[in-house]
């Protein structure tokens, strides 16, 4: 989390739109200016005490955005509209106003404040996927009311002064309820930049059109790595049917990236050369968001998670992605120090999740719940009501007790900080503690399963003593050195 000084050397980015964004020169001048006054500010001074290393990623991960964006306008792939949603929301609003306001309010104690939530509001898909979260298919079309989808996109921007929102699903474009869709929203909150997890496969010419109309959303396409792969797990046809998805949004000036799942079976090739410099260099994509595989959701399987050798080497490839190469890529988990750990449970920028039923939850990956939205809201409450649940509080306080916001000589390993997949036994039993209930039957299979325990306490062990060497030698012994003190 960038803290509100940290934050300024984006504020004249908005005189830039103003007075001349599409003059190269003065472009090309302002982002070197920029990038010399976010290292000052982010490494250098480095208000907020963080070990050097973690501020040089935040540096480096902000520096990569400024670099996609610059590359989109070099290339003449923005919309006017998608430049306005860019710059005055994405920019302007998300970097800029919001985070300010989260960092006086966490100065001032007046509670938790997450940056933004995601939302699944339909569970129908017209794929199948194995190994789907949410277990989605064309059988089902649960899906959250339009008046209950709306009134959480008002409440966390007015509540949190939020202006991010990730909808997922389930496939989002499918949404429908009385008579109204995923457009609509985005046309009735045109103060929120929407980041829309698809398949990719109903984005033909005209939609193309309509989301560059609407300037504030860029959807993150679904692929498993190349034709082969990729078909595999979400059907045959369905990678060039996604090949024609990003030439219409290229097309049609929208901005658009990647969502990749990373298992043990394709970890080698999501980060190499040929698959980056392919949806990159030749496709367009602006960033690739990693998730590697949890074993959660329809037909669960352990054995297919990312191997701990796999993931190791998998962080050093991504470093070079990033250090190097300069490409906006964040990996759920290994890009962990970035965001200061985990985000879950609507911790202070971070967010919360709430499906197709309402149902309220930590974190898309992290299947349990205590509450209901629909159920709060009939009882007179708001979304601020489920940051009080004893579960999200018990989570808030697992994180801090692992190292968000210690002194930065006691930050716990931030490369693995995810309690559901790195620290499985206290996941488990903050869950159980809270009398969480499972969110859908592979939930409550999994938490009942003594050998499903077993593998992930087993992994998290693997992990740690595969990245505790790599975080103490990288990221806290040189705390330790500068603060005079012995190792």
């Amino acid at each position: 989390m960038l803290s509100q000084r940290e934050s300024y050397f984006i504020r004249p980015l908005s005189v830039m739109a103003e007075v001349g964004i599409r003059n190269s020169a003065i472009r090309g001048l302002f982002l070197k200016m920029a990038k010399k006054r976010l290292y000052d500010e982010v490494v250098v001074k480095n208000v907020t005490a963080r070990p050097r290393r973690i501020q040089e990623e935040k540096y480096l991960m902000v520096r990569n955005m400024l670099n996609s964006i610059e590359k989109l306008f070099q290339e003449n792939h923005l919309s006017h509209e998608a430049v306005n949603g860019v710059l005055k929301i994405l920019v302007g609003e998300v970097l800029l106003n919001d985070i300010g306001h989260r960092k006086r309010a966490f100065q001032e104690d007046r509670g938790s404040h997450p940056g933004f939530l995601t939302i699944s509001p339909t569970n129908t898909c017209n794929l199948c996927c194995r190994g789907c979260y949410a277990a989605s298919s064309r059988k089902e079309n649960i899906r959250l009311d339009y008046n209950t989808f709306n009134r959480i996109i008002d409440e966390k921007t007015r509540l949190w002064n939020s202006h991010f929102c990730v909808i997922s699903g389930g496939e989002p474009f499918l949404y429908q309820d009385d008579g109204k869709g995923l457009l609509d929203i985005a046309r009735e909150h045109t103060d929120n930049y929407f980041l829309v997890y698809t398949n990719g496969t109903l984005i033909d010419r005209s939609l193309a059109s309509r989301l560059a109309q609407a300037g504030n959303i860029t959807p993150a396409i679904s692929v498993e790595g190349m034709e082969q792969e990729t078909d595999q797990r979400r059907g045959r046809g369905v990678y060039r049917k996604i090949l024609k998805a990003m030439r219409h949004l290229r097309d049609a000036g929208i901005p658009f990236g990647i969502s990749v799942t990373a298992t043990k079976n394709n970890a080698d090739l999501v980060v190499s050369d040929r698959f980056v410099d392919f949806f990159f260099e030749e496709q367009g994509v602006a960033y690739a968001w990693i998730f590697q595989y949890l074993p959660i959701g329809r037909q669960f399987d352990t054995d297919l998670m990312v191997t701990p050798e796999q993931r190791l080497k998998m962080y050093h490839r991504e470093q070079v992605l990033i250090r190097d190469r300069g490409y906006f890529i964040a990996d759920f988990w290994n890009s962990g120090p970035v965001s200061n750990g985990c985000i879950s449970a609507g911790r202070e920028g971070g967010y919360l999740y709430i499906d197709w039923k309402g149902d309220v939850m930590p974190c898309v990956f992290f299947p349990y719940t205590v509450d209901n939205i629909g159920e709060i809201y009939r009882r007179g409450g708001d979304l601020n009501s489920v940051l009080d649940s004893p579960f999200f509080k018990s989570l808030r306080s697992w994180q801090r007790e692992y190292g968000y916001l210690k002194p930065a000589q006691e930050v716990g390993d931030l490369i693995v900080p995810c309690p559901y997949r790195d620290h499985y036994n206290r996941a488990w039993k903050i869950t159980v503690d809270s009398q969480a209930r499972p969110a859908d039957r592979a939930a409550a299979e999994a938490l009942e399963d003594e050998t499903y325990r077993e593998k992930m306490i087993n992994y998290g062990d693997g992990v740690a003593n595969l990245f505790d060497d790599i975080w103490d030698r990288m990221y806290i012994d040189p705390e330790t050195a500068a603060s005079g003190r012995n190792p």
